[in-house]
């Protein structure tokens, strides 16, 4: 059985996210889908790890070889703990593949074994992020096309809209 790792933050998922993530479904096994706690990363996390963790157990229901785990370890340590082979990273634009590329080089250098696998975003997702779900939200726009009703809900929650 081979397993796929898709780690991100997750802050919050995006069908961006969910897209990568189903299509990757389709070419392995099993496919665990990492929540890195992220605690440093830009000051913080918007939604708490057990947050995150549940809006992509929401959005991910129905793929049912997709398994939703935090982690705050290194990723190939996580890779290795979940039994990983393989690191899929989704890809919008040529600054998001300098960065992954980096990321990748470096993982390498930790753990060989581990290979990395870029999945291209569908052109309908190529601009999409979390942040700017979240800057949109914070400005009270309109987010429903790119979030799950559950996210979408949290987001007008925690901006008050």
């Amino acid at each position: 059985m081979h397993t796929a790792l898709v780690p991100g933050t997750y802050d919050p998922i995006t069908l961006g996210h969910r897209d990568v993530i189903e299509r990757t479904s389709q070419l392995f096994d099993s496919v665990i889908v990492g929540v890195a706690a992220s605690a440093n990363k830009g000051g913080g996390p918007l939604f708490s790890i057990e947050e995150r963790v549940a809006f992509a157990e929401d959005a991910l229901t129905d793929l049912k070889n997709v398994i939703v785990r935090p982690f705050s370890n290194l990723l190939v340590d996580f890779a290795v703990e979940i039994g990983a082979r393989t690191i899929v990273k989704g890809l919008r634009a040529v600054t998001d593949f300098e960065f992954e590329f980096q990321q990748a080089s470096l993982n390498y250098r930790l753990n060989p074994n581990l290979e990395t696998v870029f999945i291209m975003s569908n052109p309908e997702h190529m601009y999409l992020s979390s942040s700017i779900v979240r800057e949109i939200a914070a400005l009270h726009g309109t987010i429903n096309p790119w979030v799950t009703p559950t996210v979408l809900e949290a987001l007008n929650k925690r901006f008050d809209k």
